[in-house]
């Protein structure tokens, strides 16, 4: 194990070392979990940065340089692209989506049909807003949620399917042939929201989603190990990725030697496809908790990480009461959504040590993220095991975290 702890005045340096027996004992004893990593920081400087297991079924073990699947911590990375041209002045949160992608006007609601039976569609009362994108209430759900006539055709046409099927123009064609799920606003569910957002950014700017994200953000911020597609001299840094399956346990999802990151996908996901470290993920939430800045280099302005910071859910509420959806990177309660991040309104009712205005997320493969910008702290946490849910090591997590605060 490689472990750097250097707390600064905000941790007990013994209580954090705590974190580390505890994944060992708990998820890597156990097998739940191949291998562990945790980077905590104060003020933008490491505290505690540790490295568990092997990347790779009978290899070395997982250090600084291991390169993971961060799935859905991919969407605030596309948020903050959108938010960037929006600054430029080239579109609006209430810019409806149809003004940049005509494929999504007129665009009907659900209201019966599917399974084989035409579609029957009501009309809503507004268009989708690119707010909606961002906060994930516009109608559009995901075909892995099993719950609707409407993901369900996403499932038959494969639309979420990165190589292959569609690239990014086609696959908006194809969600404006289906109907939402709900009309615009009027309820959360946890969507390819971010994906349309990606297209949205790549038709704005004129220029491929992948080469957007790679010039304008990872570039600048020196993100060096963050890409779609790992490079062949870096191949060696992916670490395996595994899936639970029930009555099964761990097994092997997709192999880090033979890996399908290691080639550009058709379809680019600005909703969950990139790779990257820990340590450039770092510097991500760096900029994040510096306001939009990093060492000289300022992707927005203070003002608009407030503004993305702040819950956007329609009458303050949470997504306990706003969700319709089966699967979702955040325990609901006292739980608000603002551009791009999941952000804390009421930490009592999540019943977890946290601070209001704390913004967070996670991906797939059980990575997360929380930043706290009244303590001044932030983590990244980073293994492959799919689904998020299988285990509440995120929860668990943040407790150990806040109860090592000096």
């Amino acid at each position: 194990m490689a472990d750097t702890t250097t707390a600064s005045g905000r941790f007990d340096a013994g209580r954090l070392s705590r974190i580390d027996a505890f994944i060992q004992q708990n998820y890597l004893d156990t097998g739940k979990l191949a291998n562990a990593q945790i980077l905590i920081a104060h003020d933008g400087e490491i505290a505690h940065f540790s490295s568990q297991g092997p990347a790779r079924e009978g290899g070395a073990a997982i250090d600084d340089r291991s390169l993971f699947r961060i799935a859905s911590m991919t969407k605030p990375v596309t948020s903050i692209a959108f938010m960037m041209l929006v600054e430029e002045g080239k579109v609006a949160l209430d810019t409806p989506v149809h003004h940049v992608l005509p494929e999504f006007k007129g665009l009907g609601v659900y209201n019966g049909g599917g399974a084989g039976v035409p579609f029957l569609t009501r009309a809503s009362d507004r268009p989708m807003l690119m707010v909606d994108l961002l906060r994930h209430t516009s109608g559009l759900t995901y075909s892995f949620q099993h719950r609707s006539n409407v993901d369900a055709a996403y499932r038959e046409g494969k639309l979420e399917n990165w190589h292959g099927n569609l690239d990014l123009d086609e696959f908006v064609a194809a969600l404006g042939k289906l109907p939402l799920e709900f009309a615009p606003g009027e309820a959360w569910n946890y969507s390819v929201s971010t994906d349309v957002l990606g297209a949205v950014v790549q038709r704005i700017s004129g220029v491929p989603l992948h080469e957007f994200l790679r010039d304008r953000i990872f570039a600048p911020l020196g993100m060096e190990d963050t890409f779609f597609a790992v490079p062949e001299s870096k191949i060696d840094r992916l670490t395996d990725c595994y899936t639970f399956v029930p009555g099964k346990g761990r097994i092997m999802y997709d192999r880090g030697a033979e890996s399908a990151w290691s080639r550009l996908p058709r379809l680019v996901s600005g909703g969950g496809g990139l790779v990257s470290t820990a340590l450039d993920y770092h510097r991500f939430c760096r900029m994040l908790l510096n306001g939009g800045a990093l060492d000289g280099v300022r992707l927005v302005s203070r003002k608009t990480v407030e503004l993305m910071t702040l819950n956007h859910l329609p009458d303050g509420g949470d997504l306990a009461s706003w969700s319709k959806s089966l699967f979702s990177e955040a325990a609901n309660a006292g739980v608000g959504f603002g551009l791009g991040f999941a952000v804390n309104k009421d930490v009592a009712r999540t019943m977890v040590p946290g601070s209001v205005g704390e913004f967070y997320w996670g991906g797939m493969f059980s990575t997360a993220f929380f930043i706290d910008p009244v303590e001044r702290i932030h983590m990244i946490f980073m293994t492959q095991m799919s689904p998020s849910s299988t285990y509440p090591i995120r929860r668990e997590l943040k407790t150990l975290i806040y109860a090592a605060l000096a």
